[in-house]
């Protein structure tokens, strides 16, 4: 199964377009998770602690772990993040909050170093930026999660930038990286 974890806001999202031309280049069906629908809200205290009893506890199919266990189980996932102020949209730490389960998603070694729990074999960033993008500002980070926590060992950037500078344009740019896929 493909997870399209899509946190584009835009109706006309330059980075869902290329998201999507990648999926139909991936082919098959695939489930859409989109962040601005969810209005997910940062960990409480509260939270937390429920979360803590029920991972201890080994209930992973409380709806609390719905997106968890979708994240868990995909074979191929697709993360459509522009670049927003330096990172990527609010959405999508949200959601790594919700979805960094320890004992679900990830769990640790006899060392304290993470080992991932997840199937997906590939995890592809997509992204778009204004200028020139700082790979280290939004698909670094995605990066290493995936790898060292999530156990996904094959992390791919799609990337379109300098959308946004007098004299580029941002329509053949676009299209290129669509082409290239």
């Amino acid at each position: 199964m493909i997870l399209y974890v899509n946190s584009c806001v835009r109706a006309q999202s330059r980075t869902d377009k290329i998201s999507r031309a990648l999926l139909s280049k991936l082919g098959g069906e695939y489930e859409e998770v989109f962040l601005p629908d969810l209005n997910l809200e940062p960990l409480s205290e509260e939270m937390i602690d429920k979360r803590t009893e029920l991972l201890e506890s080994g209930c992973f199919d409380d709806p609390m772990f719905d997106l968890a266990n979708q994240f868990a189980k995909a074979d191929t996932i697709v993360i459509s993040a522009p670049l927003w102020d330096a990172s990527f949209p609010a959405s999508l730490k949200l959601y790594e909050e919700h979805i960094y389960c320890v004992g679900l998603t990830s769990k640790y070694d006899e060392t304290g170093m993470p080992v991932g729990l997840c199937n997906a074999k590939e995890l592809y960033y997509v992204t778009t930026a204004g200028g020139p993008l700082i790979e280290d500002f939004g698909f670094g980070y995605w990066k290493m999660l995936a790898t060292v926590c999530f156990g996904i060992k094959d992390v791919k950037l799609v990337k379109a930038e300098m959308l946004d500078v007098i004299g580029f344009d941002a329509d053949k740019i676009v299209n290129d990286v669509i082409e290239a896929l």
